[in-house]
């Protein structure tokens, strides 16, 4: 492995050992300090922390799985793609920044909720928003990470092909074949 390489894959290692730790503190400090029965709101109760111990996917999904199936479907087959994922993201050089930056983000929201599920048998779920009719469900930073990843793959998806039309608009058709 060449120097170059080499820093690279320090590089995106510590940004995504950055990227679980604030996860896994923020869980840590809301295990320690909140009790389950004592939500705390903010900015007029649009904004609610709210300690859950959340033992399926996204949502609860799965959490009523016998337990067979929920280890292979939300541990084993997560823990694979996630190593996968990682082995991929630190050999393929060819990535944007942007598609890179949201591959981290992926990524250590998911070591972060799959670590939890290891080591405390569930994810710790606290955040809650409502503005009207606009509700989330109980998520946490994670969860917040794996979004952020998701929007930036998208902008990327978006500023590229912005620029080839652009770029399809700029180049003149040339008629004088036909």
């Amino acid at each position: 492995m060449n120097w170059k390489a080499l820093y690279r894959a320090v590089i995106i290692l510590f940004i995504l050992a950055l990227n679980i730790g604030c996860d896994q503190v923020s869980k840590s400090i809301v295990r320690k300090k909140m009790s389950y029965d004592e939500p705390i709101s903010f900015i007029q109760n649009h904004f609610t922390l709210i300690k859950i111990e959340n033992t399926g996917a996204f949502l609860s999904v799965g959490d009523n799985l016998p337990n067979p199936y929920r280890f292979i479907l939300l541990t084993l087959l997560p823990v694979l793609s996630l190593l996968a994922g990682t082995i991929f993201m630190l050999t393929q050089k060819n990535f944007s920044r942007l598609i890179l930056a949201g591959l981290i983000c992926i990524i250590g929201g998911g070591i972060g909720n799959i670590y939890d599920r290891i080591a405390h048998g569930s994810v710790t779920d606290f955040m809650h928003i409502r503005f009207g009719i606009f509700q989330t469900g109980i998520f946490n930073v994670a969860d917040v990470s794996i979004m952020v990843g998701i929007g930036l793959i998208l902008l990327d998806a978006l500023v590229k092909q912005r620029a080839e039309k652009r770029l399809q608009a700029a180049t003149p058709i040339n008629t004088a074949d036909e």
